[in-house]
């Protein structure tokens, strides 16, 4: 068996995953719980921690622990403040934050971004996964589209972050489809209705604007245009066709958009994007974020 380097922890919003890795960042062992910041209780999270990789650590005494994600917002641990773009993965390195009172045990921090006309985004964990996904020695400009709650779409140039911007299409989608009335009319909860998705993305084209387009998913159900079980895909397809439609042309143009996330959805965006004659290429999203604490640790030792 290999020996153990590091435990790399991804600790989200509803989330915890960890891996044991060896120094080539080849997994040794891996744990995920439904345990994420929002479930950790006041003054819990180094029980928590010891909870779920407790035996790692003490079979492996003074291992270093890397973590990323909203571990480190003002929610969670500790609060790692962000790093300023243009950043690579040497700014991030050197802003890695000590969590205090613990031995070995460092959260990353996330990105902030100010565009020209002094409004702001942040982003905290896709950071990494942008790290791990990369396409190493690239000279030209990378695009990335990490879908989810807030999706994110990031523009990389000489491997350092310069420009991204937050879409908050599944949030947006989570609060229409459960507790508007656009739901009421709304069945099952199938999102495969490939149909009733391309309908809401050709709409999502159209004049009229994302207000009046989001009312339709209610007026078609009605009169069954769109079929009951449809009305979930027929809105995300509203919604995603809106987000790729303002982020695209403001992120490329490039040879392809790397989509970071899960297959379900990563396989929804891809099929938008494609349908904007833009090529693409999916990562899965616990792979990225293993290989970016890795190479962020690597930074780490060698800054």
């Amino acid at each position: 068996m290999s020996n153990p380097a590091a435990i790399l922890v991804d600790w989200g919003t509803t989330n915890f995953r960890a891996w044991l890795v060896d120094g080539d960042g080849k997994v040794i062992e891996r744990c995920e719980a439904p345990a994420g910041i929002m479930q950790v209780p006041a003054g819990g999270f180094p029980q928590t921690l010891e909870t779920h990789i407790g035996s790692w650590r003490t079979a492996h005494p003074g291992l270093p622990v890397l973590m990323s994600g909203m571990v480190g917002s003002k929610q969670g641990w500790a609060e790692a403040p962000y790093v300023s773009c243009p950043a690579g993965i040497d700014e991030l390195a050197r802003s890695v934050m000590a969590v205090p009172g613990e031995d070995s045990v460092h959260i990353v921090p996330g990105i902030c971004y100010e565009a020209p006309d002094g409004r702001h985004d942040v982003m905290r964990g896709e950071e990494v996964q942008i790290f791990g996904s990369l396409r190493q020695g690239e000279k030209g400009r990378q695009v990335f589209c990490l879908p989810g709650t807030h999706s994110k779409w990031v523009a990389v140039e000489e491997e350092r972050v310069v420009w991204f911007a937050t879409a908050m299409t599944g949030e947006v989608w989570a609060v229409m489809s459960q507790h508007s009335i656009l739901g009421r009319l709304m069945e099952g909860d199938s999102m495969e209705d490939m149909d009733a998705f391309d309908r809401g993305f050709q709409l999502s084209g159209e004049p009229g604007g994302l207000l009046n387009h989001l009312f339709s998913v209610r007026a078609e159900g009605l009169f069954g245009v769109v079929p009951a079980e449809g009305l979930r895909s027929y809105l995300s397809g509203i919604l995603i066709g809106h987000e790729v439609r303002a982020m695209l042309p403001i992120a490329g143009p490039v040879e392809w958009v790397t989509i970071i996330g899960r297959p379900d959805i990563t396989d929804l965006y891809s099929w938008a994007i494609c349908a904007m004659e833009q090529k693409t290429v999916r990562m899965p999203a616990a792979g990225s974020t293993r290989h970016g604490l890795k190479h962020i640790q690597e930074a780490m030792q060698h800054d």
